[in-house]
């Protein structure tokens, strides 16, 4: 963290903000909850929703209405796909990396003598990734209530959690392009384009089309019944599937633990000499199938059926850019404002116990964050 170099460079990740994200207004609120948590001397624990791509600067900006610099936890993949110069920038703004699909005792240890000693907050997106669903949170890692109990258990000073959410809201409407967007991927499946109907309704169309495809793919047959409950079956036959072949035993926890345990042992299975081209197609189509039921689990099923908003409509395309077009970032087709909105601190425990361990602090945190996100909508007339 160099702070100094952080003021410095506020006006160019704005700029980056307006340049590739639209995003032209913030709007942040509560920053007097971690001004009040910095003030008592505690150690601070920010926890947003993972968003929309850039989210993390949207809150350097709201650091800096804070008055301090924030830490951010930040998967490894950040910093290996980022060009040197970026890898410092990276750096000096508190950002240090995270291999999620290993123990990273560092990553770990770094996270907990920020919370234990640093006079700035961290930052942790417990979601882990980004789903596109910016309405709803999906279930918290219990990755940040780990490190959180860890450091009030070690810290002489208190620790707390301040949750935080994050939602962008279009000031232009984007209808006309996206309409063109549902084009493009009607025509990617070889379907005609049918700009006649409803964006709602193509949507729906071309999403039990593609449903339909992949269960054929990986079931023999397409199946029927509701959208939502068969994306949930595939994705788990698929990876009930992947653990049976690499001896790894299902837990019962959520969608994204499961998939981070079967990677291991695929990464592990690669490691190995003496491996045959069949092995190693082997095991990169298992990865394959990996990714693919992250991507199943990022589609809740009923999300835009629940709200046809603007947002909701336009992120669901966003979801089926990246995972049909392979958009390394979906296009951004109008100008947004961003709310910030941080929450009361949750004071961290000192000692855990069978009733508040980490699974419950999770979803204690995970609950708050929700309850930030359905405020901010109250407050901008969407029901």
């Amino acid at each position: 963290m160099t702070p100094w170099l952080v003021r410095l460079w506020r006006p160019l990740i704005n700029r980056e903000l307006r340049e590739r994200q639209k995003i032209v207004e913030i709007e942040a609120s509560g920053l007097e909850h971690v001004r009040a948590a910095l003030a008592d001397g505690a150690g601070v624990l920010v926890t947003p929703n993972h968003s929309f791509h850039y989210d993390s600067y949207v809150l350097i900006e709201a650091a800096h209405r804070v008055g301090t610099p924030f830490h951010f936890l930040t998967a490894w993949q950040v910093f290996a796909m980022s060009k040197w110069h970026e890898q410092l920038m990276l750096q000096w703004h508190g950002c240090f990396s995270i291999n999620r699909e290993a123990a990273d005792l560092s990553a770990f240890k770094t996270a907990v003598e920020i919370l234990k000693s640093s006079k700035e907050p961290l930052v942790i997106f417990p979601e882990g990734d980004i789903y596109h669903n910016n309405d709803r949170v999906t279930p918290f890692r219990d990755g940040a209530a780990a490190i959180a109990l860890s450091a009030a258990k070690k810290a002489e000073r208190p620790v707390v959690c301040v949750p935080a959410a994050l939602k962008c809201f279009y000031r232009d409407d984007p209808s006309d392009d996206l309409a063109r967007l549902m084009s493009r991927l009607e025509e990617a499946i070889h379907w005609r384009a049918r700009p006649e109907l409803p964006l709602h309704e193509r949507i729906y169309r071309f999403a039990e089309g593609l449903l339909a495809l992949k269960e054929y793919e990986h079931l023999g047959q397409p199946r029927t019944g509701p959208v939502r409950e068969r994306t949930q079956a595939l994705a788990d036959a698929v990876l009930a599937r992947l653990e049976q072949r690499h001896s790894v035993p299902n837990k019962g926890g959520i969608v994204p633990e499961r998939v981070k345990e079967v990677r291991r042992a695929v990464i592990k299975a690669v490691e190995k000499e003496g491996l045959s081209p069949t092995d190693k197609d082997q095991l990169t189509a298992d990865m394959d199938d990996l990714f693919f039921v992250i991507q199943l689990f990022s589609y809740p099923g009923d999300y835009l059926a629940e709200r046809q908003t603007i947002e909701r409509i336009a992120e669901t395309l966003d979801k089926f850019e990246e995972d049909v077009l392979k958009a390394d970032y979906p296009g951004i087709r109008g100008t947004r404002r961003t709310v910030v909105r941080f929450g009361e601190p949750i004071p961290v425990p000192k000692e855990r116990d069978a009733k508040f361990g980490v699974e419950q602090w999770t979803d204690l945190v995970e609950g708050r964050v929700q309850g930030l996100l359905d405020e901010i909508n109250a407050n901008h007339g969407v029901r």
